[in-house]
């Protein structure tokens, strides 16, 4: 752990060592100013990466821009992202997302189609802190009598979801609309262990998740989960809404504002079997405290049900104008360092403080490049809790009403930023309550906001 712990003290702390020993002869790479790109650009690298939530990931991710003639840039005509990517957990993503403000005229386009496979997807509970979380059910080590399996507080979870957005844009106008829609056609069941086991010593081996060693089992059997949502379903969301952006820059702002208002409807009169609707409000703004170098960048969010049922798997979805997650607050999108989907409930608050340096900024192969490094707190909260049946929950798994209250993370990033639209990131976060883990790595591509 003190190896660890020393390496990625060294790791984020090169930043500051290198800006403390410039010399002249390498100043020029710190005031190098960025040329026009014309054409198409790309960035690609293997999907060769580590999260501490998922496991190791392979494949591939490619993210191709048009920058037309350059006279816009960094602003591009038109981006295609591409991701085939498995985890040593289970994990699978087939993505494809376009997005472009030239495809249509005075419209900003954004479609997805996507296919996730997780065989080992994080299951807490509801209502953050209400649900209790004790790591010694997972712990494998041999002298923890309490072991009962690793994938206690996991379940199996397969999401295909096609989305599409439109934002108008309004030309010389800050204030625009938003109006979209999105497919989410969800498969849920307990792990597959056979599947899991697959390969390994027999030392090694997985117990069997049934009725006494799954929480998502538990809930089931105590009526938390409804039987006929047990096995997922899918939902169609309309999207309406209002944005405010004067951001500088979309993928890297120094300055500027954005923020947006959705309504989200789920009306049986398109086919859903749960008619509910859901408000989500998100304000970010980032402040300049050295040109071109130092920024403070803030997101503060809530979203929350209106009215209506809404079935416990679209608990953990998040939106926003064109970008959709698939888990609750917690993880490497949202609450960095603590636990993925770790709160989830009706109605749920979070918010990111973070400070970005931009301490190189270089031409590498003929293209505009820097690297960042930043630090970070995080902060989320259920403030709107998931109804269900208590009953037949058993005495022992006591479910205190009043007990949730704000989660922290807290933690450090290194991005790596060609072109002003690739980033590449590396964070280590870590919680601040043993409720909510330890600590995480994540290497994942673009600013988290």
């Amino acid at each position: 752990m003190k190896k660890k712990l020393f390496s990625l003290i060294l790791l984020f702390s090169c930043p500051f060592f290198l800006f403390s020993q410039i010399t002249k002869d390498t100043l020029k790479l710190f005031n190098t100013k960025e040329k026009q790109i014309k054409g198409w650009s790309f960035g690609a690298i293997p999907a060769i990466a580590f999260d501490s939530d998922i496991g190791f990931k392979y494949g591939a991710v490619l993210n191709l821009f048009d920058y037309g003639n350059g006279s816009i840039y960094p602003a591009y005509r038109h981006s295609i992202y591409f991701e085939w990517s498995r985890t040593t957990k289970g994990s699978g993503i087939n993505q494809i997302t376009y997005d472009s403000k030239h495809l249509i005229k005075g419209i900003r386009f954004t479609g997805e189609i996507s296919f996730f496979q997780e065989q080992a997807l994080d299951f807490y509970g509801f209502n953050g802190y209400q649900a209790y979380y004790n790591h010694v059910y997972e712990n494998d080590d041999p002298n923890n009598p309490d072991y009962l399996s690793r994938m206690y507080y996991r379940i199996d979870r397969q999401l295909f979801r096609f989305s599409f957005d439109f934002l108008s844009l309004r030309k010389e106008k800050a204030l625009q609309w938003v109006l979209g829609y999105g497919l989410y056609d969800i498969n849920i069941g307990k792990v597959d262990i056979n599947s899991l086991n697959e390969g390994r010593d027999a030392d090694k081996l997985l117990p069997s998740v049934d009725t006494t060693t799954s929480l998502f089992e538990k809930y089931k059997n105590w009526g938390i989960i409804p039987k006929n949502q047990e096995n997922g379903g899918s939902t169609q969301i309309i999207k309406i809404g209002i944005v405010f952006d004067t951001r500088d820059n979309e993928s890297n702002p120094m300055h500027g504002i954005w923020t947006e208002a959705l309504l989200l409807l789920s009306p049986s009169l398109i086919g859903n079997t749960y008619n509910y609707s859901q408000f989500a409000i998100s304000h970010r703004q980032y402040f300049t405290l050295k040109k071109e170098v130092l920024n403070l960048a803030c997101r503060i969010a809530y979203q929350g049900k209106i009215s209506g049922e809404m079935p416990f798997y679209m608990l953990p979805f998040l939106f926003a104008s064109n970008k959709p997650t698939r888990d609750g607050l917690g993880g490497a999108k949202t609450v960095r360092g603590v636990l993925r989907n770790r709160l989830v409930g009706e109605g749920m608050f979070y918010g990111n403080f973070e400070l970005r340096w931009k301490f190189l900024r270089t031409r590498l192969l003929k293209q505009n490049f820097h690297i960042a490094s930043s630090t970070f707190t995080d902060i989320g909260q259920v403030i709107q809790y998931y109804n269900f049946i208590k009953s037949n929950i058993p005495q022992y798994y006591n479910i205190d009403s009043n007990n949730e209250s704000l989660h922290f993370g807290y933690g450090c990033s290194l991005h790596f930023v060609l072109n002003s639209n690739f980033v590449l990131n590396f964070t280590y976060g870590k919680a601040n309550d043993p409720q909510d883990g330890n600590s995480a790595f994540y290497i994942n591509l673009n600013y988290l906001f």
